[in-house]
C-alpha cells in the first residue's frame, strides 16, 4: 500500500475532515477485502481552497463492471461512502479502471465560511 498525501490551501471543517478519513478507511477496507492478495493501492488525499478530494486507486480484481453494489456482512462499503459524501453535498465515483482494478474518488465542497488558508508540507498526514 502506498501512502501519499498533498495539503494546499484549504481547511475543511471537522465534520468534512472525519468524512475524508472514514471514505479513505472504507475505500481501502474494500481493496483489502476485494481486490486480492497481491492488490495494491493508493491514497490520494488533496485539500483545496473549495474542496476535499479523496482518491483510492487500486491494482486489483474489483467489482465487475454490472455487478451493484451490495451490503456484506459487517458492512455497507460503497452505500456508506454515497451517504457521506451526499451529507456534505459531493460527488462519489467508483467503478472499475481501465487498465484493471477499481477507483474510489469522492470530493466534498468546502463552503466558503469554513475554508481558510493554511499551509502544509507536501507529504503531510493528518
Amino acid at each position: 500500500m502506498c501512502r501519499t498525501a498533498r495539503a494546499t490551501a484549504a481547511r475543511a471543517g471537522p465534520g468534512r475532515r472525519i468524512s475524508s478519513r472514514r471514505i479513505a478507511q472504507e475505500a481501502l477496507t474494500n481493496t483489502r477485502k476485494y481486490a486480492g492478495a497481491t492488490a495494491r493501492a493508493r491514497l490520494v488525499l488533496t485539500y483545496r481552497q473549495n474542496k476535499v478530494v479523496v482518491e483510492v486507486r487500486d491494482d486489483g480484481g474489483g467489482l465487475p463492471p454490472c455487478e451493484p453494489p451490495t451490503p456484506s456482512p459487517g458492512g455497507y462499503g460503497l452505500i456508506g461512502m454515497r451517504e457521506r459524501v451526499a451529507l456534505h453535498g459531493g460527488t462519489l465515483t467508483t467503478g472499475p479502471r481501465p487498465g484493471g482494478g477499481f477507483a474510489v474518488v469522492a470530493e466534498l465542497p468546502v463552503p466558503q465560511d469554513e475554508a481558510a488558508v493554511q499551509y502544509e508540507p507536501e507529504g503531510a498526514l493528518r
